[in-house]
């Protein structure tokens, strides 16, 4: 593997974490074999049993980390129960980690066909015919699914389900994490009381 040039993301640098998971990320970017933007969302059921799954993020800013599924499935019901969710990114070639955690909200419909038009044809496909997170029966019920409604939309556009968007965790709570020899890791934390508030940082022990 090549070695990657570092951005210049640095905890002492600003008082947001935006930026500098920006630079994280466009490092990740470089630097990872897989899906830099792969990353884990921890959500609770209805009973307070915790879920976590890997999901890809497509989107963030000032306003927090957008990811999409169904709605019908079992983390698109517990963050429309909750509202609450946390995710973390691994970056294991940077030996780097970021850790967020916050409310949820669904993005709007216009945000959601947009990115929902980007996708590739099977994957639109795909969003109409899987029942997420449901029993199946057979891999062939999946595969008669995608069949018939690969039929249902063989012309013109294929609109997005109602059941399909994106939600965005709006966080209230970042951390930053970098390795660092015999476990003297380098974390920093940028918290705040509310997804409107400022942001306060803090150095803390490894």
């Amino acid at each position: 593997m090549t070695e990657v040039e570092l951005t210049s993301g640095d905890f002492t640098e600003g008082n947001e974490p935006f930026s500098l998971f920006g630079a994280w990320l466009k490092d990740a970017t470089a630097s990872e074999i897989n899906d830099p933007n792969a990353v884990a969302v921890a959500t609770v059921d209805e009973n307070g049993l915790p879920n976590v799954r890997m999901v890809l993020l497509k989107g963030y800013d000032e306003r927090g980390f957008v990811f999409y599924t169904n709605f019908e499935s079992q983390k698109g019901r517990e963050l429309l129960g909750q509202q609450k969710a946390a995710m973390v990114f691994h970056w294991k070639s940077l030996r780097r980690q970021v850790r967020l955690r916050g409310e949820v909200e669904v993005v709007t419909d216009a945000e959601a066909d947009e990115y929902y038009a980007t996708r590739p044809r099977g994957s639109r496909i795909g969003a109409w015919a899987s029942k997420q997170s449901r029993p199946l029966e057979g891999r062939f019920a999946l595969e008669k699914a995608v069949a018939e409604y690969t039929a249902r939309y063989a012309i013109g556009e294929i609109p997005r389900p109602p059941h399909w968007s994106g939600f965005r965790i709006r966080p209230v709570s970042i951390e930053f994490w970098h390795d660092r020899p015999f476990r003297l890791h380098d974390r920093v934390e940028f918290r705040r009381d509310t997804p409107e508030g400022d942001w306060q940082k803090v150095r803390m022990y490894p």
